[in-house]
C-alpha cells in the first residue's frame, strides 16, 4: 500500500484520544513568542483568525469542537441552505491561527509554559494542609475528652 494511503487510512481509522490530539492549531506570533510553542490544541472559548478557504480573514470565538471532522465550528461564520436556514461551519484546525486562549484552564496554561501541572498543585494543598490542622485537632480534643468521660462512667 502507498505510504499516502496508508497514512490517510490510520488517520481514519484513529481511535478518539489520537482524533483530539490531533485537533492542533498554530499560535500567533506574539503568543508564539510568549510561550515558546508554534502549536496547540484548540478548545471552546479560543479566539481565532481564518488563514485559508472561503472565509479568510474573520476573526471569531470557537464554538464547537469537532473530533469527528477534526475541525472547529466558529461564532459568526455560517452558511445559508436555500430555505433560509443557516448552519455551522466546520473549519479545519490546520487552516486557524489562535489569536488568544481560553485561560479558564490552568492546567493548559502551566503546560503552555513549560511548567510541570503536577507539581503546581502542591502549593494549594499546603494550604488546604494549614486550614485542615486545625480542624483536625478539634476532632481530636473532642475524642480525648469523649474517653476520660466513658471511663469516668464506667
Amino acid at each position: 500500500m502507498k505510504p499516502t494511503k496508508m497514512r490517510n487510512q490510520m488517520i481514519y481509522q484513529a481511535t478518539y484520544k489520537t482524533k483530539s490530539k490531533q485537533l492542533g492549531s498554530a499560535l500567533s506570533k506574539d503568543l508564539h513568542k510568549k510561550y515558546g510553542k508554534r502549536s496547540v490544541r484548540v478548545i471552546e472559548g479560543d479566539s481565532v483568525t481564518i488563514v485559508r478557504g472561503e472565509f479568510k480573514g474573520v476573526d471569531g470565538k470557537v464554538a464547537k469542537v469537532s473530533t469527528e471532522k477534526s475541525s472547529v465550528a466558529i461564532e459568526g461564520v455560517k452558511k445559508e441552505k436555500t430555505k433560509g436556514d443557516k448552519f455551522d461551519v466546520y473549519i479545519h484546525t490546520s487552516n486557524l491561527v489562535v489569536t488568544s486562549l481560553n485561560s479558564e484552564d490552568k492546567w493548559r496554561i502551566l503546560k503552555l509554559e513549560g511548567k510541570d501541572p503536577r507539581k503546581q498543585p502542591k502549593t494549594p494543598q499546603t494550604k488546604t494542609e494549614t486550614k485542615d490542622e486545625p480542624v483536625k485537632d478539634v476532632p481530636k480534643e473532642t475524642k480525648v475528652e469523649e474517653k476520660p468521660k466513658k471511663e469516668g462512667d464506667e
